[in-house]
């Protein structure tokens, strides 16, 4: 009897002290360590709004956004900062252009300092590294190009830097061109009446991303699509919640149990494409070997087998580009056609060059470059509304960043946004839409400081996709152009969102005149 109290006590000391060690490395995670972090910063000159115990500064941004989402904006205001990223904006105006916010107990610094952002995205000796996605947003986009790192990330961009090359690009252009026809051929039906042109953009670019990275078609593809933009819509809706480790192993919520729904569902329709491709390998005309998908596959033919990719990478991989393939340029065409529809003056100067370069004939890889007036146009346009609000970064030693000192595993949060809205590097008129800003390039449009335009990121991990993205939106856009008029409908509402990438809440309806 003495030996079994012996064993119970021993088990329960052994019990209350593994408690004790689990409760003391909580405290430590959600209270010591945010508050000597606050400290150190606080001593370095970096303030922001005190932590709060577990759910640091969520509760406060979450409030900012609801209040603002809840209402539109006038058609012609474009000062959508404050709105998009509330509390970077009133933080900003508190705290300076660098500030030290809580999501949760992750230290998070706000960075908006140009210099200190250049220096961020350089990344030199791999001090800044992504971050690790999870939940939501690892159902999204996996382990693919926009967010593994290292050796794999290395790989990976080196067979889409062959994919996107010039040659390659040009290649792509007539595929980019008959989709526009299929979608300009609906377009009659409409001549004189309301259009909502988001819709139509997302099909077209879906279209693009299918033939010219996948050698299908956006029927074939749109099952994966639908259910993207549903994931899509649960990681923006769940993006400030906080989640305890743990917890959802016994305690699922609805949109969890939806997300590997949809996680499983898009894997099995991309398994099934790839497993087509590859048994259909020595039959396919060669063409099919030069986009996205053949490349990706006849790499990982070719790699020793120890080094191949699985077939999990290869799903990931397939998931960033249907993803970002089509969801950055379905946003710059919609923001770039209600402003040329605002500003019927700068749409009438775009037709004139596309007319003179082009006449009534299909635009063509060796003049698109010379779209100097268009050009400009769209750079203002993803200057006022850039696809993605924030790039986040993490310390992954401590790291010397400018004069502060920074602990590991701090996040660095970077917004293009604030960037494109400061009038310290664009003037009092940043609100404005003047794309005579670029008329001498980006360098001088910022003021000699090219950080400051961010739509696509900057240093080595700037997106692979951008030339791509720019021609399909000066081909689309041209061939608008050459067929139409448009004017903004009274219908239209004014409601910028972000739902993960900033997009029109309620689309962007145009009337089309027929030229």
């Amino acid at each position: 009897m003495a030996v079994l109290s012996n064993i119970i006590t021993l088990v329960s000391c052994s019990l209350l002290i593994y408690i004790l060690l689990k409760l003391s490395k909580f405290l430590k995670k959600v209270w010591l360590n945010p508050i000597c972090i606050q400290y150190l910063m606080k001593s370095q000159g970096i303030k922001g709004p005190s932590y709060k115990f577990l759910y640091g500064n969520t509760a406060e941004i979450i409030n900012m956004r609801k209040e603002l989402m809840g209402k539109t904006m006038d058609n012609m205001d474009h000062n959508i900062f404050p709105r998009i990223l509330p509390h970077v904006h009133t933080w900003v105006n508190i705290y300076g252009a660098n500030f030290l916010n809580w999501f949760g107990a992750q230290a998070q610094l706000v960075v908006t300092e140009p210099e200190v952002i250049k220096e961020i995205l350089n990344n030199k000796d791999d001090k800044y590294p992504k971050i690790d996605l999870e939940g939501y947003a690892k159902k999204l986009l996996g382990d693919g190009l926009s967010s593994s790192k290292g050796e794999k990330w290395a790989k990976m961009r080196k067979v889409a830097n062959h994919v996107f090359h010039a040659e390659s690009l040009k290649n792509m252009i007539p595929a980019m061109i008959s989709s526009v026809e299929m979608m300009l051929e609906k377009w009659k039906e409409h001549e004189g009446n309301e259009i909502e042109v988001f819709e139509e953009f997302r099909v077209l670019t879906s279209e693009v991303i299918s033939k010219t990275a996948f050698g299908s078609s956006y029927l074939e593809g749109k099952n994966i699509f639908d259910m993207l933009m549903k994931l899509t819509v649960l990681v923006s809706r769940n993006i400030h919640k906080i989640k305890f480790p743990g917890i959802s192993r016994f305690m699922k919520s609805s949109d969890e149990i939806e997300s590997e729904k949809l996680e499983q569902g898009i894997r099995d329709c991309i398994v099934k494409i790839i497993t087509q491709r590859e048994q259909g390998r020595n039959e396919q005309e060669e063409s099919f070997k030069t986009d996205f998908l053949g490349k990706l596959l006849d790499t990982n033919q070719e790699t020793d087998g120890n080094k191949r990719m699985s077939i999990e990478d290869i799903v990931d991989e397939c998931k960033t580009f249907y993803f970002a393939g089509h969801e950055t340029t379905t946003s710059l065409l919609a923001w770039t056609i209600l402003l040329l529809a605002t500003h019927e003056e700068w749409q009438d100067s775009a037709r004139q060059e596309v007319i003179r370069l082009f006449g009534q004939t299909n635009p063509n890889p060796d003049t698109i470059a010379r779209l100097k007036i268009m050009n400009m146009i769209i750079e203002e346009s993803l200057r006022l509304y850039p696809p993605v609000p924030a790039i986040k970064r993490k310390v992954y030693k401590e790291a010397q960043l400018g004069n502060l000192t920074l602990p590991p595993n701090t996040e660095l949060y970077i917004s293009p946004l604030a960037l494109h809205h400061d009038p310290k590097i664009w003037g009092e008129d940043f609100h404005l839409f003047r794309p005579e800003r670029f008329s001498e390039g980006i360098v001088k449009a910022t003021k000699n400081n090219p950080v400051a335009f961010l739509p696509f990121g900057f240093g080595p991990r700037t997106c692979v996709g951008l030339t791509f993205a720019m021609i399909e939106a000066k081909i689309a856009l041209s061939m608008i152009l050459q067929r139409y008029r448009f004017t903004l409908s009274p219908t239209y509402i004014h409601s910028p969102v972000q739902l993960f990438m900033i997009r029109p809440q309620h689309g962007v309806q145009v009337i089309l005149h027929k030229i």
